[in-house]
């Protein structure tokens, strides 16, 4: 049996040992460098309208920079619920950012990709006798989870539903020990030092499919029936018939993300302008949207898909038109764009 590492995508932070020094302790001083503030900050600017989720990140990352978490657990573990495009996965890029100054300084684990029972040999090793068992192979990278002295590692399952109950239950010994023995017994993995974070849409399309219920009832009506079953109950009752009690009861905070509200639109687009701005820096070009241009990406836009749907939009449909326009006049390198008679036009 072959394991196949499709699954991951890790860049490795920088290591050293996790002993902290005698002077540090004595002065009652976390090793990690990290600020939750300055994390915090970073957060607040680029995940818009999850205060609640963000909140609960704030207090996770105070209790990891205090620095004393159980010698034998990880350093936090965190569910991330709600549906697609509203800043699960970023937020944990964003933490990588500021923390290590990369945003892709993280092991990631698709879970979509694990999703045959026989994958559970991806996670914990080979058994005796398949090919890999003695070398103790698995998806893990030792040098990502471990971090350093002074700074966390940080791990993501992402998409956690998705992966088979068996491959689910390979996670268990992780999140109860902070530690993984492969199979075969030939290795060891320490998750000690090592923020566990996990995204699952679990439940989110059971959610809309009850605001679009009633969303025909008087507004007042829709208030009482929301205060009596919120959303987040029928989340749960999803996420307690996919995963087992013995799973759930490892897992320290459990975040539910809400779905993008068209006021939080107009940020959103001035973030992905942003981002898009980033990315000519190297260029030395610059491009600005009108109130018009900014309007057309978040009017009539469907709140099922997220910030991605913003994201696509200026992809597919702004990118081009500026790619063509950088071709053709590659002096121009400050341009403004405005958006009429259902076209972008170059001011």
């Amino acid at each position: 049996m072959s394991i196949e590492n499709a699954a991951i995508h890790i860049v490795k932070p920088s290591t050293s040992t996790h002993g902290r020094s005698e002077k540090d302790r004595s002065l009652g001083k976390s090793r990690f460098h990290f600020e939750p503030k300055t994390v915090m900050q970073h957060l607040r600017k680029h995940i818009i309208g999850q205060e609640k989720a963000l909140d609960e990140i704030s207090k996770m990352l105070h209790v990891v920079k205090a620095d004393f978490s159980p010698p034998d657990k990880p350093l936090s573990v965190t569910l991330m619920l709600g549906p697609t495009g509203v800043g699960k996965t970023e937020t944990v890029r964003l933490i990588a950012e500021a923390i290590y100054g990369q945003a892709d300084a993280f092991c990631r684990i698709d879970m979509n990709t694990l999703a045959q029972e026989h994958y559970t040999a991806a996670i914990t090793g080979a058994p005796p006798g398949y090919v890999g068992s003695k070398e103790g192979h698995s998806l893990f990278d030792e040098t990502a989870i471990a971090g350093s002295h002074t700074r966390p590692g940080i791990v993501l399952f992402d998409e956690l539903e998705k992966a088979s109950t068996e491959v689910i239950r390979g996670l268990m010994n992780i999140l109860d020990t902070g530690k993984l023995t492969l199979t075969a017994g030939t290795k060891t993995i320490d998750f000690r030092n090592c923020m566990i974070f996990m995204t699952s849409n679990i439940g989110a399309q059971a959610a809309q499919q009850y605001l679009e219920k009633i969303q025909f009832l008087p507004k007042k009506m829709q208030d009482i029936c929301l205060k009596r079953i919120p959303t987040q109950t029928i989340i749960e009752k999803v996420m307690y018939r996919k995963f087992d009690p013995e799973f759930l009861n490892r897992i320290d905070r459990t975040l539910h993300y809400q779905a993008v509200q068209s006021d939080a639109l107009p940020q959103l687009v001035e973030i992905e302008l942003e981002k898009l701005n980033q990315r000519l820096l190297h260029q030395k070009r610059t491009v600005h949207l009108t109130d018009s241009a900014k309007a057309y990406f978040y009017q009539d836009h469907d709140i099922r898909f997220g910030a991605r749907h913003l994201a696509r939009k200026i992809r597919t449909e702004l990118e081009p038109v500026l790619a063509i326009y950088f071709l053709n006049h590659p002096e121009n390198n400050d341009i403004r764009i405005d958006y009429h008679n259902a076209e972008f036009h170059v001011l």
